[in-house]
């Protein structure tokens, strides 16, 4: 029996889902940065990653086969739960709470980890390859 990939690449794959979800909640963000009333969000990305991965309690987390089965099925804790409003560091006239450099600064954080987790996949199946052809091209 083969081990699957999540097994196969840690957590990084997991990672990876949320470094994408929180991309497009950040891009979101600055897109909205100029919207009257629109209220900034962002992913407590250590909860949602413990979440996926069964937390610190080692407990891990229900697996359904199928979606529509117990819970909300695969990639239920990068959903809305995991989403949580961000606290405004400058009070906005028209109730918007984005602050573009805020959010432009943690764009570019959340692109080098993610970047760091797709490193770790590449030298991972990389790895493997030189292991299946005996470091041969």
């Amino acid at each position: 029996m083969s081990p699957t990939p999540q097994n196969l690449f840690g957590i990084h794959t997991q990672a990876l889902d949320l470094w994408q979800r929180r991309a497009d909640v950040l891009a979101n963000n600055l897109a909205n940065a100029d919207t009257p009333g629109y209220l900034a969000r962002d992913i407590d990305f250590r909860k949602a990653l413990a979440a996926a991965g069964g937390g610190a309690d080692g407990n891990l987390p229900l697996q359904a086969s199928t979606p529509g089965q117990i819970g909300a099925g695969p990639g239920a804790s990068t959903g809305t739960a995991a989403l949580a409003y961000r606290v405004p560091t400058q009070p906005s006239m028209d109730g918007n709470t984005v602050d573009a450099q805020i959010e432009q600064a943690d764009f570019a954080a959340n692109s080098v980890h993610y970047q760091a987790s797709l490193s770790f996949i590449t030298a991972q199946i990389h790895m493997l390859r030189t292991a299946i052809t005996g470091g041969q091209s």
